[in-house]
């Protein structure tokens, strides 16, 4: 029960930070989850149950509002939940280490992407053609790594000309079909502890009301988004000394 208790709490915390800068916590939950012992494949599976939860919360309120273009979401949202699941069944025929490995890079580039990026528009897209292939490719490549693509698909649909309020809105409403699309996959195919993963959905609903209730007060943006690159950076950086470790061996 401790153990459930330390695993709500981390997810819990996480959630709230992660909210605040507008994305789920999966990301960062599962490196570290791996780092408490957990098999990968298990820590991805509860990172998505924990990101599904969050960010279904906050598709629910975006409909609610009626602030969703169906047009616009329904073809990335469409292909993310076909290409998902199959990025997570791939992982199951591809050695761990290699996972890890890309698992590393995405922490990186997420975390780049937070700390630096600018998002100017390198295209101004019209067509739904591109939406088709992004939500194929970020959902392939989200499954594969356990992730809900989130941080994948904020800066490409920013890059490609999207508004960033309607790419928000967008990704909150999307991501939930990669994400359990994906975790059902892992689900099928490795065993789970549904105690462990209705304590850390619970603690992640809350912690991602918290953290949506507390960005509207006036908070910087720009200091959360530092911290939480930070810390996607001290994991990647913690999963490549372990791959220095592998190598001298």
């Amino acid at each position: 029960m401790e153990n459930y208790l330390l695993y709500g709490s981390i997810a819990f915390f996480l959630s709230i930070l992660f909210s605040m800068g507008g994305t789920g916590s999966g990301v960062v939950l599962i490196p570290i989850l791996s780092f408490l012992g957990f098999d990968f494949s298990v820590a991805k599976a509860v990172g998505l149950f924990a990101g599904a939860s969050t960010t279904i919360t906050s598709s629910i309120m975006n409909i609610k509002h009626k602030a969703v273009e169906y047009g616009f979401v329904m073809p990335i949202a469409l292909m993310m939940l076909i290409g998902a699941p199959l990025g997570a069944y791939s992982s199951a025929f591809i050695d761990e280490n290699i996972v890890k490995f890309f698992f590393m890079l995405m922490l990186f580039y997420s975390a780049t992407m937070m700390m630096f990026s600018k998002k100017k528009a390198l295209f101004h897209i019209e067509s739904k053609t591109p939406l088709f292939v992004l939500g194929g490719v970020v959902g392939f490549i989200s499954g594969l790594l356990g992730v809900g693509g989130g941080n994948m698909l904020i800066p490409l649909l920013s890059l490609l000309g999207y508004e960033p309020k309607k790419v928000a809105v967008a990704v909150s409403f999307v991501v939930p079909f990669s994400a359990l699309g994906s975790f059902f996959t892992y689900a099928s195919y490795i065993s789970l502890d549904w105690v462990l993963l209705a304590m850390v959905g619970v603690c992640a609903i809350a912690g991602g009301y918290i953290g949506n209730y507390m960005m509207h007060f006036k908070l910087n943006q720009s200091d959360i988004k530092k911290l939480m690159a930070t810390i996607l950076y001290l994991l990647g950086i913690k999963l490549l000394y372990g791959f220095f470790l592998l190598a001298s061996f």
